[in-house]
């Protein structure tokens, strides 16, 4: 069935020895589609220079690349690994570029460095000291984060592309605007109607729990407990969807999150409202 939903488009910014994690930026978003979209009407769009863009002179390629595609994105993902990337006469790299142009506009951007062992010998010893300059940088302004293959960048590029999504306050505001733009009888319906997975994770909570939900990362993997429910990694299809429907329920102002790590959720009022409710829908 078709659906509106917001567009959020995303901004891939890395240097060149980083072709793997780029790939995997563009998997964890298409899965995130997959699970997500149509339960919170948002979709996300990965934006690239080797995807988007085309043979143009007139201009520098980094301009070219900020005017055409860093200018319409809402959302940053960089990451790094032995290299900085080559300077632009304005930043010491084209990647850093568009990370302060971005961040100078309000916008959230999320920094990975990978922690990938490497030949030796094939490090370029400037860019390796240019980047832990950089590095150094990033830590000043905010949380960076750091990845030991490929299979941990993906793992935590999914759960906090999730939080980033859920938590911050500029795709907050970019998502209710968006959706403002409807009828207030449309608003009202969108409001209110909840898929039937947010339901169920809604009636654990409040009918056989005490409207607490808690998601735990342990060495073994994430445990999710809601109510007598328990789900583990070992699901892993199972978990996705439990994950979805707690996103939906945050997204909608049923749940809210409790401390600062992001592993405990309790059921808002409106939440409370919408499981007193569910027999009269």
């Amino acid at each position: 069935m078709a659906y509106t939903a917001t567009i959020i488009p995303v901004m891939i910014a890395s240097p060149g020895d980083v072709a793997e994690e780029r790939a995997v930026i563009r998997e964890v978003i298409h899965e995130w589609n997959d699970i997500n979209s149509a339960r919170s009407k948002v979709m996300l769009t990965p934006i690239g220079w080797e995807t988007h863009t085309s043979p143009e002179l007139g201009l520098p390629a980094q301009e070219l690349i900020n005017q055409r595609l860093l200018v319409d994105c809402d959302l940053l993902i960089g990451v790094f690994w032995t290299r900085l990337g080559s300077p632009t006469g304005t930043e010491a790299s084209g990647t850093v570029e568009e990370i302060y142009k971005h961040l100078s506009k309000n916008k959230p951007a999320m920094i990975y460095f990978s922690a990938k062992p490497v030949a030796p010998d094939s490090i370029d010893m400037t860019q390796h000291a240019a980047l832990k300059e950089f590095r150094t940088e990033c830590m000043k302004k905010g949380l960076i984060e750091q990845f030991d293959n490929i299979k941990d960048f993906k793992l935590k590029l999914y759960k906090q592309l999730t939080l980033t999504l859920a938590n911050n306050n500029y795709l907050k505001e970019l998502i209710n605007s968006q959706g403002s733009a409807t009828s207030s009888e449309s608003k009202v319906k969108q409001k209110s109607a909840i898929s039937g997975d947010a339901m169920l994770v809604l009636t654990e909570a409040c009918e056989i729990g005490d409207g607490t939900i808690l998601v735990v990362e342990t060495l073994a993997g994430t445990v999710i407990s809601v109510g007598a429910k328990q789900i583990t990694s070992e699901t892993a299809r199972e978990l996705a969807r439990w994950n979805a429907a707690i996103l939906e329920l945050r997204m909608k102002g049923m749940l809210t999150p409790k401390g600062y790590k992001g592993q405990v959720f309790e059921v808002t009022h409106a939440g409370w409202n919408m499981f007193d409710s569910r027999d009269l829908n």
